[in-house]
């Protein structure tokens, strides 16, 4: 017995140190943790469960069958976070570069696979030089074997990709189909082609950062999330938004004790708006004010800043926010917003999560480059989420909501729920100047009469009484009570019941 108990304990050694000190020394180096050091961080302590540590691969080409490390280049198993089950993977970089075998896969396949058997999020933490190529097509089969959970699990348990050091190849497609996905910045990077491939095919010179860096994908590529400044900050926040998630699709959202009384009233709201229409105001302050303890898990905040998504809490319980942003491009809609909210939507729509809309949008943007980007079809995608969602929809149109773009934001004509609207609210088919040059273009010599025009059209349509009359706002409130509008009709919608019409799956406009 004592001899078995030596190998284990020699094995189990073996498998926590991983490539070995020197390799351990360079990822230091480089300012990054070891697959280990990262799971102690995101997970509580002494939670974690490992599976498979004594995993091989099974490789023999090329002479890698002479190097065999325990458990083959990743972490996995489960743990809790702030007592929350979830499943984790933790590819470690000090293991033949974290490459991917057909081992290595398998043991990552496992947890995904009893993960949405038993409805729990999946983590995945990326550091993973690609395939490992001394196994050939069958480390290929591995990664479209992870591909084949990804699918299976999405809408059924939330998955989140941390990227936290290479990720290039086919490696990219599996965190590309995850919910989330955040990076570290200067370390972490995600591209199909690397720089060297690039410059040989197109002769672009460009750096690593440039192609596929954490910077790169938050502010143009949209691709990632959120970017933090280290892996400590990175797990950190990693653990607070986890918070936010459902279990599941079968599980409600978790419920967070608050002191925050439902019924405060904020009377500076009163003030947000301007009194002249054209200037901006930033919507985020009106987020703040209304949610819980003013706690906002804000969603690509530097990607199409012209729609502001996020998770927070009501009355303890989480709620996804979209709110247009009058401080960027006025509010309009445009192909990245579009984008960048209906994911995020459908998500919700997916996990049991109210949303909680804020209009202000004076309408698409107009432009060639947006016509050509087809803004038709990427418009489409917002209105479509919306529309097919059955979770509780509350909407707040708080200044303009014109054309298109007013039914877009989850109007009542899409099945919102309730639907409020400031004072303020201006709900019409396009702002008075426009409007009045549009049916009065006879008289656009008269200035005074078109000015009187003007006028006439505001007072008609610049106030939200018109739809009020037909029921497509069931009230006008005053901003200072939004906060206790909004909770009353949250907790009048949990016991919503609403399905759509059987479909295999539907067909998005992609």
């Amino acid at each position: 017995m004592n001899d078995i108990l030596g190998r284990l304990e020699a094995k189990r050694a073996a498998a926590r140190a991983g490539g070995g000190a020197r390799r351990i020394e360079v990822q230091h180096r480089r300012g990054k943790l070891t697959a280990r050091e990262r799971l102690e961080l995101l997970l509580d302590p002494d939670s974690f469960e490992e599976w498979d540590m004594f995993v091989e691969h099974r490789s023999h080409d090329f002479g890698i069958d002479e190097h065999k490390i325990p458990g083959d280049g990743v972490v996995t198993g489960y743990g809790t976070v702030n007592g929350r089950l979830v499943f984790v993977f933790s590819q470690d970089f000090t293991v033949f570069g974290g490459s991917l075998s057909e081992a290595h896969a398998e043991k990552m396949c496992k947890i995904m696979d009893q993960a949405i058997n038993v409805g729990a999020p999946v983590i995945g933490l990326n550091d993973s030089g690609g395939a490992r190529i001394q196994d050939g097509v069958a480390s290929l089969a591995g990664y479209a074997e992870v591909f084949e959970r990804n699918v299976l699990a999405s809408g059924v348990v939330p998955q989140v990709s941390l990227i936290m050091g290479p990720c290039a190849g086919g490696a990219v497609y599996s965190p590309a189909m995850t919910d989330f996905i955040f990076m570290v910045k200067d370390t972490s990077y995600m591209f199909v082609t690397g720089p060297e491939v690039v410059k040989t095919v197109t002769h672009e010179a460009v750096t690593q950062e440039e192609l596929g860096g954490a910077l790169t994908h938050t502010t143009r590529s949209g691709i990632a999330d959120l970017a933090f400044a280290n892996d400590v900050e990175a797990l950190i926040e990693l653990r607070r938004f986890i918070d936010f998630l459902p279990a599941s699709n079968r599980a409600r959202p978790p419920q967070r004790p608050t002191t925050d009384p439902r019924d405060r009233v904020e009377p500076s709201l009163d003030t947000l708006v301007p009194s002249n229409p054209n200037r901006p105001y930033d919507m985020k302050e009106l987020i703040e004010k209304v949610v819980d303890d003013g706690d906002f898990f804000e969603i690509q905040p530097d990607f199409a800043r012209n729609i502001v998504v996020g998770f927070a809490r009501m009355e303890g319980s989480t709620i996804g926010i979209v709110a247009n942003q009058p401080m960027v491009l006025a509010g309009c809609l445009d192909i990245d917003s579009s984008r960048k909210a209906a994911r995020f939507v459908r998500f919700c729509d997916c996990f049991n999560i109210p949303i909680v809309t804020f209009v202000d949008v004076p309408g698409f943007l107009p432009g060639t480059a947006q016509e050509h980007g087809a803004i038709i079809k990427h418009g489409a995608k917002l209105l479509f989420a919306f529309a097919e969602a059955t979770v509780p929809k509350v909407t707040l149109i708080t200044r303009k909501a014109y054309g298109g773009a007013y039914d877009v934001m989850s109007s009542k004509h899409l099945r919102g729920d309730v639907n409020f609207a400031w004072p303020s609210a201006e709900i019409a088919v396009m702002g008075p100047k426009g409007a009045v040059e549009i049916i009065f273009r006879a008289d656009l010599g008269d200035t005074a009469a078109i000015e009187a025009r003007t006028e006439e059209y505001r007072d008609k349509f610049a106030n939200p009484f018109v739809a009020a009359s037909r029921g497509f706002i069931d009230d006008v409130i005053l901003p200072r009570d939004t906060r206790r509008r909004l909770c009353r009709a949250l907790a009048m919608l949990r016991g919503k019941q609403l399905a759509n019409p059987w479909k295999k799956h539907d067909n998005i406009p992609l």
